[in-house]
Protein backbone atom coordinates (compact mmCIF):
# COMPACT_ATOMS: atom_id res chain seq x y z
CA UNK A 1 0.00 0.00 0.00
CA UNK A 2 1.01 3.61 -0.35
CA UNK A 3 1.52 4.02 3.39
CA UNK A 4 4.28 1.47 3.16
CA UNK A 5 5.79 2.54 -0.11
CA UNK A 6 5.86 6.29 0.28
CA UNK A 7 5.85 7.02 3.98
CA UNK A 8 7.57 4.27 5.86
CA UNK A 9 9.97 3.05 3.24
CA UNK A 10 11.60 6.43 2.70
CA UNK A 11 13.70 5.85 5.78
CA UNK A 12 12.86 2.34 6.84
CA UNK A 13 14.29 0.83 3.67
CA UNK A 14 17.80 1.87 4.55
CA UNK A 15 17.28 0.87 8.16
CA UNK A 16 16.17 -2.66 7.38
CA UNK A 17 18.01 -3.53 4.17
CA UNK A 18 20.97 -4.98 5.99
CA UNK A 19 18.83 -6.69 8.62
CA UNK A 20 16.56 -8.38 6.08
CA UNK A 21 19.18 -9.29 3.51
CA UNK A 22 19.98 -12.55 5.28
CA UNK A 23 16.58 -13.99 4.45
CA UNK A 24 15.68 -12.00 1.34
CA UNK A 25 18.37 -13.40 -0.94
CA UNK A 26 20.39 -16.53 -1.48
CA UNK A 27 24.19 -16.17 -1.61
CA UNK A 28 23.95 -16.24 -5.39
CA UNK A 29 21.67 -13.22 -5.33
CA UNK A 30 18.33 -14.84 -6.15
CA UNK A 31 15.28 -13.46 -4.38
CA UNK A 32 13.78 -15.75 -1.76
CA UNK A 33 10.02 -16.29 -1.90
CA UNK A 34 7.83 -16.01 1.19
CA UNK A 35 7.38 -19.80 1.31
CA UNK A 36 11.13 -20.31 1.05
CA UNK A 37 11.72 -17.79 3.84
CA UNK A 38 9.27 -19.68 6.04
CA UNK A 39 11.02 -22.94 5.35
CA UNK A 40 14.43 -21.41 6.08
CA UNK A 41 13.14 -19.88 9.28
CA UNK A 42 11.75 -23.22 10.48
CA UNK A 43 15.01 -25.02 9.79
CA UNK A 44 17.31 -22.23 11.04
CA UNK A 45 15.42 -19.85 13.32
CA UNK A 46 18.66 -18.10 14.23
CA UNK A 47 18.50 -16.54 10.76
CA UNK A 48 15.64 -14.34 12.03
CA UNK A 49 17.74 -12.71 14.75
CA UNK A 50 18.77 -9.76 12.58
CA UNK A 51 15.14 -8.96 11.74
CA UNK A 52 14.17 -9.24 15.39
CA UNK A 53 16.98 -6.98 16.55
CA UNK A 54 16.14 -4.48 13.83
CA UNK A 55 12.58 -4.25 15.09
CA UNK A 56 13.78 -3.30 18.56
CA UNK A 57 16.54 -1.00 17.28
CA UNK A 58 13.96 1.42 15.91
CA UNK A 59 13.00 2.44 19.45
CA UNK A 60 16.40 3.96 20.15
CA UNK A 61 17.52 4.86 16.64
CA UNK A 62 19.34 8.20 16.57
CA UNK A 63 18.47 10.36 13.54
CA UNK A 64 16.52 7.46 12.07
CA UNK A 65 13.95 9.77 10.47
CA UNK A 66 15.44 13.25 10.47
CA UNK A 67 18.99 14.39 11.17
CA UNK A 68 18.10 16.70 14.02
CA UNK A 69 19.26 16.90 17.61
CA UNK A 70 15.76 16.13 18.91
CA UNK A 71 15.32 12.99 16.86
CA UNK A 72 16.40 9.91 18.80
CA UNK A 73 13.57 7.41 18.68
CA UNK A 74 11.03 6.73 21.36
CA UNK A 75 12.70 8.81 24.12
CA UNK A 76 12.45 11.89 21.90
CA UNK A 77 8.72 11.28 21.48
CA UNK A 78 8.32 10.77 25.22
CA UNK A 79 10.10 14.02 26.10
CA UNK A 80 8.19 15.99 23.48
CA UNK A 81 4.89 14.71 24.88
CA UNK A 82 5.97 15.62 28.41
CA UNK A 83 6.65 19.15 27.19
CA UNK A 84 3.13 19.41 25.79
CA UNK A 85 1.72 18.95 29.25
CA UNK A 86 1.36 20.64 32.61
CA UNK A 87 4.18 19.24 34.71
CA UNK A 88 7.44 19.60 32.74
CA UNK A 89 8.98 22.45 30.79
CA UNK A 90 12.24 24.05 29.72
CA UNK A 91 13.12 27.69 29.08
CA UNK A 92 11.50 29.48 26.15
CA UNK A 93 14.77 29.81 24.28
CA UNK A 94 16.06 29.02 20.83
CA UNK A 95 18.31 26.31 22.22
CA UNK A 96 15.30 24.45 23.60
CA UNK A 97 14.28 21.86 21.01
CA UNK A 98 10.81 21.56 22.54
CA UNK A 99 9.47 25.10 22.34
CA UNK A 100 7.00 24.19 19.59
CA UNK A 101 5.61 21.32 21.66
CA UNK A 102 5.41 23.51 24.77
CA UNK A 103 3.50 26.17 22.81
CA UNK A 104 1.35 23.57 21.01
CA UNK A 105 2.61 24.91 17.71
CA UNK A 106 3.35 21.37 16.52
CA UNK A 107 -0.31 20.58 15.72
CA UNK A 108 0.35 21.36 12.08
CA UNK A 109 0.19 18.46 9.65
CA UNK A 110 3.08 19.83 7.61
CA UNK A 111 5.37 20.12 10.65
CA UNK A 112 8.10 17.59 11.39
CA UNK A 113 6.89 16.33 14.77
CA UNK A 114 3.63 14.71 13.64
CA UNK A 115 5.59 13.00 10.87
CA UNK A 116 8.28 11.81 13.31
CA UNK A 117 5.77 10.29 15.71
CA UNK A 118 3.75 8.72 12.92
CA UNK A 119 6.70 7.23 11.12
CA UNK A 120 8.49 5.94 14.22
CA UNK A 121 5.59 3.71 15.17
CA UNK A 122 4.71 2.68 11.62
CA UNK A 123 8.35 1.74 11.10
CA UNK A 124 7.99 -0.59 14.07
CA UNK A 125 4.75 -1.96 12.68
CA UNK A 126 6.41 -2.63 9.34
CA UNK A 127 9.28 -4.44 11.04
CA UNK A 128 6.88 -6.51 13.13
CA UNK A 129 4.80 -7.34 10.07
CA UNK A 130 7.90 -8.53 8.22
CA UNK A 131 8.51 -11.04 10.99
CA UNK A 132 4.87 -12.05 11.20
CA UNK A 133 4.71 -12.66 7.45
CA UNK A 134 7.50 -15.19 7.79
CA UNK A 135 6.61 -16.62 11.19
CA UNK A 136 2.94 -17.43 10.70
CA UNK A 137 0.42 -18.55 13.31
CA UNK A 138 0.96 -22.24 12.47
CA UNK A 139 4.67 -22.10 13.35
CA UNK A 140 5.90 -25.19 15.20
CA UNK A 141 9.41 -24.23 16.35
CA UNK A 142 9.42 -22.97 19.94
CA UNK A 143 12.07 -20.36 19.26
CA UNK A 144 10.05 -18.96 16.36
CA UNK A 145 6.94 -18.90 18.53
CA UNK A 146 8.88 -16.66 20.88
CA UNK A 147 9.89 -14.43 17.96
CA UNK A 148 6.31 -14.21 16.77
CA UNK A 149 5.14 -13.37 20.28
CA UNK A 150 7.61 -10.50 20.48
CA UNK A 151 6.56 -9.15 17.09
CA UNK A 152 2.91 -9.20 18.10
CA UNK A 153 3.61 -7.44 21.38
CA UNK A 154 5.73 -4.77 19.69
CA UNK A 155 3.08 -4.19 17.03
CA UNK A 156 0.48 -3.80 19.78
CA UNK A 157 2.76 -1.34 21.60
CA UNK A 158 3.14 0.75 18.43
CA UNK A 159 -0.59 0.86 17.70
CA UNK A 160 -1.33 1.65 21.34
CA UNK A 161 0.83 4.74 21.09
CA UNK A 162 -0.65 5.78 17.77
CA UNK A 163 -4.29 5.45 18.77
CA UNK A 164 -3.70 7.61 21.84
CA UNK A 165 -1.85 10.27 19.88
CA UNK A 166 -4.32 10.68 17.04
CA UNK A 167 -7.67 10.29 18.81
CA UNK A 168 -9.21 10.79 22.23
CA UNK A 169 -9.44 7.92 24.68
CA UNK A 170 -11.22 4.66 24.01
CA UNK A 171 -14.29 5.03 26.21
CA UNK A 172 -16.83 7.31 24.56
CA UNK A 173 -14.92 7.53 21.30
CA UNK A 174 -15.23 3.96 20.06
CA UNK A 175 -16.47 4.92 16.58
CA UNK A 176 -14.19 7.94 16.14
CA UNK A 177 -11.55 7.72 13.38
CA UNK A 178 -8.09 6.74 14.64
CA UNK A 179 -5.27 5.46 12.44
CA UNK A 180 -4.92 3.06 9.49
CA UNK A 181 -4.44 -0.60 10.34
CA UNK A 182 -1.62 -2.31 8.51
CA UNK A 183 -1.24 -6.01 9.10
CA UNK A 184 1.06 -8.51 7.47
CA UNK A 185 0.03 -9.07 3.87
CA UNK A 186 -1.79 -5.76 3.56
CA UNK A 187 -1.53 -4.56 -0.03
CA UNK A 188 -3.79 -1.66 -0.96
CA UNK A 189 -3.37 1.86 -2.26
CA UNK A 190 -6.08 3.19 0.01
CA UNK A 191 -6.14 2.50 3.73
CA UNK A 192 -8.68 4.59 5.69
CA UNK A 193 -8.53 5.55 9.33
CA UNK A 194 -9.84 2.63 11.35
CA UNK A 195 -12.12 3.38 14.28
CA UNK A 196 -10.78 3.53 17.81
CA UNK A 197 -12.62 0.30 18.59
CA UNK A 198 -11.09 -1.48 15.60
CA UNK A 199 -7.59 -0.45 16.62
CA UNK A 200 -8.09 -1.68 20.17
CA UNK A 201 -9.49 -4.95 18.86
CA UNK A 202 -6.24 -5.53 16.96
CA UNK A 203 -4.11 -4.47 19.93
CA UNK A 204 -5.93 -6.82 22.29
CA UNK A 205 -5.85 -9.71 19.83
CA UNK A 206 -2.11 -9.30 19.32
CA UNK A 207 -1.39 -9.15 23.03
CA UNK A 208 -3.58 -12.14 23.85
CA UNK A 209 -1.66 -14.27 21.34
CA UNK A 210 1.70 -12.81 22.35
CA UNK A 211 1.21 -13.73 26.00
CA UNK A 212 0.50 -17.34 25.05
CA UNK A 213 3.44 -17.57 22.66
CA UNK A 214 5.91 -16.02 25.10
CA UNK A 215 5.33 -18.68 27.74
CA UNK A 216 8.73 -20.04 28.75
CA UNK A 217 10.74 -17.39 26.89
CA UNK A 218 13.89 -16.31 28.71
CA UNK A 219 15.38 -13.15 27.28
CA UNK A 220 19.07 -12.27 27.24
CA UNK A 221 18.50 -8.67 28.37
CA UNK A 222 15.73 -6.17 29.11
CA UNK A 223 15.64 -4.78 25.58
CA UNK A 224 13.41 -7.71 24.58
CA UNK A 225 9.74 -8.24 25.35
CA UNK A 226 9.05 -11.31 27.46
CA UNK A 227 5.72 -12.59 28.77
CA UNK A 228 5.77 -10.26 31.78
CA UNK A 229 6.30 -7.19 29.58
CA UNK A 230 3.46 -8.35 27.35
CA UNK A 231 1.26 -8.60 30.44
CA UNK A 232 2.41 -5.08 31.34
CA UNK A 233 1.45 -3.67 27.94
CA UNK A 234 -1.93 -5.38 28.20
CA UNK A 235 -2.38 -3.94 31.71
CA UNK A 236 -1.92 -0.46 30.21
CA UNK A 237 -4.41 -1.24 27.45
CA UNK A 238 -6.98 -2.60 29.89
CA UNK A 239 -6.61 0.55 31.98
CA UNK A 240 -7.49 2.70 28.98
CA UNK A 241 -10.38 0.39 28.06
CA UNK A 242 -11.60 0.71 31.67
CA UNK A 243 -11.48 -3.04 32.13
CA UNK A 244 -10.38 -2.49 35.69
CA UNK A 245 -10.20 -6.02 37.06
CA UNK A 246 -8.25 -7.23 34.05
CA UNK A 247 -5.84 -4.29 34.36
CA UNK A 248 -5.17 -5.10 38.02
CA UNK A 249 -4.68 -8.80 37.27
CA UNK A 250 -2.33 -8.21 34.34
CA UNK A 251 -0.27 -5.68 36.31
CA UNK A 252 0.15 -8.14 39.16
CA UNK A 253 1.36 -10.84 36.77
CA UNK A 254 3.68 -8.41 34.99
CA UNK A 255 5.54 -7.29 38.11
CA UNK A 256 6.18 -10.74 39.54
CA UNK A 257 9.86 -11.15 40.41
CA UNK A 258 10.71 -7.46 40.10
CA UNK A 259 11.54 -5.35 43.12
CA UNK A 260 10.82 -1.69 43.71
CA UNK A 261 13.46 1.01 43.83
CA UNK A 262 14.16 1.71 47.50
CA UNK A 263 14.34 5.13 49.14
CA UNK A 264 18.10 4.72 49.05
CA UNK A 265 18.02 3.88 45.34
CA UNK A 266 16.13 7.07 44.49
CA UNK A 267 17.99 9.31 46.95
CA UNK A 268 20.58 9.94 44.26
CA UNK A 269 20.40 10.84 40.56
CA UNK A 270 19.41 7.64 38.80
CA UNK A 271 16.90 6.35 36.21
CA UNK A 272 19.74 5.76 33.77
CA UNK A 273 20.41 2.01 33.83
CA UNK A 274 18.41 -1.09 32.96
CA UNK A 275 20.25 -2.87 35.76
CA UNK A 276 17.82 -1.22 38.20
CA UNK A 277 15.80 -3.89 39.98
CA UNK A 278 12.40 -2.46 39.07
CA UNK A 279 13.05 -1.93 35.36
CA UNK A 280 11.11 -4.43 33.28
CA UNK A 281 11.72 -3.20 29.72
CA UNK A 282 14.25 -0.71 28.43
CA UNK A 283 16.06 0.77 25.47
CA UNK A 284 19.72 -0.05 25.99
CA UNK A 285 21.96 2.84 24.99
CA UNK A 286 25.73 2.52 25.22
CA UNK A 287 28.34 4.87 23.71
CA UNK A 288 29.12 2.48 20.87
CA UNK A 289 25.72 2.99 19.23
CA UNK A 290 25.48 6.75 19.71
CA UNK A 291 26.25 8.50 16.44
CA UNK A 292 25.39 12.01 17.65
CA UNK A 293 26.07 12.86 21.29
CA UNK A 294 23.67 15.81 21.17
CA UNK A 295 20.81 13.72 19.77
CA UNK A 296 20.18 11.78 22.97
CA UNK A 297 17.78 11.90 25.88
CA UNK A 298 20.70 12.66 28.21
CA UNK A 299 21.47 15.82 26.28
CA UNK A 300 17.88 17.02 26.72
CA UNK A 301 16.85 15.71 30.14
CA UNK A 302 19.80 14.97 32.42
CA UNK A 303 21.23 17.88 34.38
CA UNK A 304 24.63 16.20 34.82
CA UNK A 305 25.97 15.72 31.30
CA UNK A 306 29.25 17.32 30.33
CA UNK A 307 28.06 17.87 26.77
CA UNK A 308 24.40 18.65 26.27
CA UNK A 309 21.70 21.23 25.78
CA UNK A 310 20.73 21.09 29.44
CA UNK A 311 24.04 21.93 31.05
CA UNK A 312 25.93 23.75 28.30
CA UNK A 313 23.22 26.29 27.45
CA UNK A 314 20.89 25.97 30.44
CA UNK A 315 17.97 24.20 28.75
CA UNK A 316 17.14 22.33 31.94
CA UNK A 317 13.85 20.46 32.31
CA UNK A 318 11.93 21.65 35.36
CA UNK A 319 8.85 20.65 37.31
CA UNK A 320 5.81 22.90 37.50
CA UNK A 321 5.84 24.48 40.95
CA UNK A 322 2.15 23.59 41.29
CA UNK A 323 3.01 19.88 41.30
CA UNK A 324 6.20 20.34 43.32
CA UNK A 325 4.20 22.05 46.06
CA UNK A 326 2.02 18.94 46.33
CA UNK A 327 4.96 16.71 47.26
CA UNK A 328 5.44 16.44 51.05
CA UNK A 329 8.85 17.29 52.45
CA UNK A 330 8.99 13.77 53.94
CA UNK A 331 8.75 12.22 50.46
CA UNK A 332 12.15 11.28 49.03
CA UNK A 333 10.89 12.28 45.58
CA UNK A 334 10.80 15.94 46.60
CA UNK A 335 14.55 15.83 46.08
CA UNK A 336 14.21 14.82 42.44
CA UNK A 337 14.15 18.56 41.76
CA UNK A 338 16.14 21.42 43.26
CA UNK A 339 14.20 23.99 45.23
CA UNK A 340 14.00 27.72 44.61
CA UNK A 341 17.50 28.07 46.12
CA UNK A 342 18.91 25.38 43.80
CA UNK A 343 19.34 22.86 46.62
CA UNK A 344 18.38 19.20 46.75
CA UNK A 345 19.40 16.41 49.14
CA UNK A 346 20.24 14.34 46.06
CA UNK A 347 23.18 16.69 45.48
CA UNK A 348 24.63 16.34 48.98
CA UNK A 349 28.10 14.84 48.82
CA UNK A 350 28.33 15.17 45.04
CA UNK A 351 30.95 17.30 43.28
CA UNK A 352 31.44 18.20 39.65
CA UNK A 353 34.79 16.87 38.39
CA UNK A 354 37.48 19.49 38.92
CA UNK A 355 35.34 21.50 41.35
CA UNK A 356 35.49 19.56 44.61
CA UNK A 357 33.32 20.85 47.39
CA UNK A 358 31.54 23.46 45.28
CA UNK A 359 27.70 23.31 45.31
CA UNK A 360 26.51 21.86 42.03
CA UNK A 361 23.32 23.91 41.70
CA UNK A 362 24.84 27.38 41.24
CA UNK A 363 28.08 26.10 39.69
CA UNK A 364 28.94 27.65 36.33
CA UNK A 365 31.63 26.28 34.05
CA UNK A 366 32.06 28.10 30.72
CA UNK A 367 30.78 26.04 27.75
CA UNK A 368 30.11 23.06 30.02
CA UNK A 369 27.63 23.87 32.76
CA UNK A 370 25.24 26.71 33.37
CA UNK A 371 23.76 27.20 36.86
CA UNK A 372 20.57 25.31 37.50
CA UNK A 373 17.32 27.25 37.50
CA UNK A 374 14.70 26.82 40.24
CA UNK A 375 13.00 23.40 40.19
CA UNK A 376 15.49 21.86 37.76
CA UNK A 377 15.25 18.09 37.78
CA UNK A 378 18.09 16.02 39.23
CA UNK A 379 16.12 12.78 38.85
CA UNK A 380 17.96 11.49 35.78
CA UNK A 381 21.57 10.65 36.47
CA UNK A 382 24.52 10.68 34.06
CA UNK A 383 25.92 7.68 32.22
CA UNK A 384 27.53 5.25 34.66
CA UNK A 385 26.72 7.81 37.39
CA UNK A 386 29.81 9.82 36.43
CA UNK A 387 29.01 13.53 36.68
CA UNK A 388 30.18 15.69 33.80
CA UNK A 389 30.94 12.87 31.38
CA UNK A 390 30.25 13.59 27.72
CA UNK A 391 29.15 10.12 26.56
CA UNK A 392 25.43 11.01 26.75
CA UNK A 393 24.60 7.33 26.85
CA UNK A 394 22.25 5.77 29.38
CA UNK A 395 19.34 3.37 29.11
CA UNK A 396 15.74 4.55 28.75
CA UNK A 397 13.05 2.90 30.84
CA UNK A 398 9.99 1.70 28.95
CA UNK A 399 8.32 -0.11 31.85
CA UNK A 400 9.01 -0.58 35.54
CA UNK A 401 7.39 -2.31 38.49
CA UNK A 402 6.31 0.92 40.18
CA UNK A 403 4.08 1.72 37.21
CA UNK A 404 2.55 -1.74 37.40
CA UNK A 405 1.88 -1.28 41.12
CA UNK A 406 0.02 1.96 40.43
CA UNK A 407 -2.00 0.30 37.65
CA UNK A 408 -2.92 -2.46 40.06
CA UNK A 409 -4.02 0.04 42.70
CA UNK A 410 -6.21 1.93 40.24
CA UNK A 411 -7.63 -1.27 38.81
CA UNK A 412 -8.51 -2.61 42.25
CA UNK A 413 -10.11 0.67 43.32
CA UNK A 414 -12.28 0.91 40.20
CA UNK A 415 -13.24 -2.79 40.16
CA UNK A 416 -14.83 -2.81 43.59
CA UNK A 417 -12.01 -3.09 46.11
CA UNK A 418 -11.15 0.47 47.17
CA UNK A 419 -10.10 -0.73 50.61
CA UNK A 420 -7.56 -3.16 49.22
CA UNK A 421 -6.35 -0.53 46.76
CA UNK A 422 -5.85 2.05 49.50
CA UNK A 423 -3.94 -0.41 51.69
CA UNK A 424 -1.70 -1.43 48.77
CA UNK A 425 -0.93 2.18 47.87
CA UNK A 426 -0.13 3.16 51.44
CA UNK A 427 2.12 0.14 51.93
CA UNK A 428 4.10 0.90 48.79
CA UNK A 429 4.62 4.61 49.40
CA UNK A 430 5.36 4.22 53.11
CA UNK A 431 7.98 1.55 52.42
CA UNK A 432 9.61 3.05 49.34
CA UNK A 433 8.96 6.78 49.10
CA UNK A 434 7.47 8.49 52.16
CA UNK A 435 7.25 6.77 55.56
CA UNK A 436 4.80 9.44 56.74
CA UNK A 437 2.32 8.93 53.91
CA UNK A 438 -1.35 8.31 54.57
CA UNK A 439 -4.01 8.16 51.88
CA UNK A 440 -7.09 10.21 52.66
CA UNK A 441 -9.02 8.93 49.66
CA UNK A 442 -11.54 6.17 50.23
CA UNK A 443 -13.91 6.09 47.24
CA UNK A 444 -12.97 4.55 43.91
CA UNK A 445 -12.90 7.90 42.09
CA UNK A 446 -10.91 9.61 44.83
CA UNK A 447 -8.38 6.78 44.81
CA UNK A 448 -8.10 7.07 41.03
CA UNK A 449 -7.26 10.75 41.46
CA UNK A 450 -4.70 9.91 44.15
CA UNK A 451 -3.09 7.38 41.85
CA UNK A 452 -2.95 10.01 39.10
CA UNK A 453 -1.13 12.35 41.47
CA UNK A 454 1.32 9.60 42.37
CA UNK A 455 1.85 8.77 38.70
CA UNK A 456 2.58 12.43 37.94
CA UNK A 457 5.26 12.42 40.63
CA UNK A 458 6.69 8.92 40.23
CA UNK A 459 6.72 8.78 36.43
CA UNK A 460 7.60 12.43 35.80
CA UNK A 461 9.62 12.83 32.62
CA UNK A 462 9.16 9.23 31.51
CA UNK A 463 6.48 9.81 28.86
CA UNK A 464 3.18 8.97 30.58
CA UNK A 465 1.65 12.37 31.35
CA UNK A 466 0.05 13.03 27.94
CA UNK A 467 -1.57 9.60 27.75
CA UNK A 468 -2.80 9.74 31.36
CA UNK A 469 -4.57 13.05 30.85
CA UNK A 470 -6.34 11.68 27.79
CA UNK A 471 -7.58 8.46 29.35
CA UNK A 472 -8.73 10.25 32.51
CA UNK A 473 -10.31 13.09 30.51
CA UNK A 474 -8.54 15.70 32.63
CA UNK A 475 -7.97 19.32 31.75
CA UNK A 476 -4.37 20.35 31.01
CA UNK A 477 -3.71 22.92 33.75
CA UNK A 478 -0.39 24.76 33.93
CA UNK A 479 -1.34 27.84 35.92
CA UNK A 480 -3.59 28.69 38.83
CA UNK A 481 -4.90 32.10 39.78
CA UNK A 482 -3.16 33.55 42.81
CA UNK A 483 -0.08 31.34 42.56
CA UNK A 484 3.02 32.61 40.79
CA UNK A 485 3.88 30.30 37.91
CA UNK A 486 7.37 29.20 36.93
CA UNK A 487 6.21 28.32 33.41
CA UNK A 488 7.53 30.72 30.74
CA UNK A 489 4.97 33.48 30.36
CA UNK A 490 4.10 32.68 26.74
CA UNK A 491 3.14 29.12 27.73
CA UNK A 492 0.99 30.02 30.70
CA UNK A 493 -2.34 28.68 29.48
CA UNK A 494 -4.73 25.85 30.30
CA UNK A 495 -6.71 23.61 27.95
CA UNK A 496 -9.94 21.70 28.26
CA UNK A 497 -9.73 17.91 28.16
CA UNK A 498 -11.85 17.79 24.99
CA UNK A 499 -9.97 20.52 23.12
CA UNK A 500 -9.39 19.19 19.61
CA UNK A 501 -6.01 20.95 19.50
CA UNK A 502 -4.68 18.31 21.89
CA UNK A 503 -4.81 15.67 19.14
CA UNK A 504 -1.85 15.14 16.85
CA UNK A 505 -2.33 15.73 13.13
CA UNK A 506 -1.84 13.00 10.56
CA UNK A 507 1.23 14.19 8.62
CA UNK A 508 0.93 15.63 5.14
CA UNK A 509 3.19 12.91 3.77
CA UNK A 510 0.62 10.27 4.71
CA UNK A 511 -2.28 12.28 3.31
CA UNK A 512 -0.41 12.75 0.04
CA UNK A 513 0.35 9.03 -0.19
CA UNK A 514 -2.87 7.45 1.08
CA UNK A 515 -5.90 7.80 -1.20
CA UNK A 516 -8.27 6.96 1.65
CA UNK A 517 -7.27 9.88 3.88
CA UNK A 518 -7.88 13.40 2.67
CA UNK A 519 -6.96 16.67 4.30
CA UNK A 520 -10.62 17.09 5.30
CA UNK A 521 -10.44 13.80 7.22
CA UNK A 522 -7.53 14.93 9.36
CA UNK A 523 -7.84 16.04 12.98
CA UNK A 524 -8.61 19.72 12.60
CA UNK A 525 -10.62 20.92 15.60
CA UNK A 526 -9.41 23.52 18.07
CA UNK A 527 -6.93 26.32 17.69
CA UNK A 528 -3.49 27.14 19.00
CA UNK A 529 -3.69 28.38 22.61
CA UNK A 530 -2.20 31.62 23.84
CA UNK A 531 -1.15 32.95 27.21
CA UNK A 532 -4.12 33.44 29.49
CA UNK A 533 -6.39 30.93 27.77
CA UNK A 534 -8.29 28.52 29.98
CA UNK A 535 -8.08 30.68 33.09
CA UNK A 536 -10.01 29.08 35.90
CA UNK A 537 -9.80 25.52 34.62
CA UNK A 538 -8.92 22.88 37.21
CA UNK A 539 -7.70 19.31 37.03
CA UNK A 540 -9.21 18.11 40.31
CA UNK A 541 -5.88 16.94 41.73
CA UNK A 542 -3.09 19.52 41.60
CA UNK A 543 -5.34 22.49 40.86
CA UNK A 544 -8.66 22.27 42.71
Amino acid sequence: MKTYNKIILMVAASLFTAACAELDTFPEGETVTEDQKKAIAEKAPERMVADLNGMYAILGKINGIYVRDNEFGYPSVAISLECSGADLFGPNDGYNWYTTESAFEDRNYTYADPHTRWQLFYNQIRAANALLSTITADVKTQELKHYRGQALAVRAFAYFNLVQLYQFTCKGNETAPAVPLIEEGTETVANPRASVSEVYTLITRDLDEAIILLEGFTRTNKAFVNQQVAYGIRARVNLVKEEWGAAASDAEKAMQGFGFLSRSDVSKPSFNSAEASSWMWAILMNPAIISNNLATWQSKLSSFTGYGYTTAVGMYKCINVLLWNKIPSTDVRKGWWVDSQLNSPLLNGLSWPGYPGQPIGPLQIPDIKMPYIPYTNVKFGPYKDVLGNDENAGDWCLMRAEEMLLIRVEGLAKSGDPGGAKSLLESFIQAYRNPSYTCSASSADALQNEVWLQRRIELWGEGFAFYDRHRLKKNMVRVQAGIESNFPEEWQFNMRADDGWLLNRIPSSEINANDAISEDQNNKDGQIPKAGDGAGLTDGVVVL
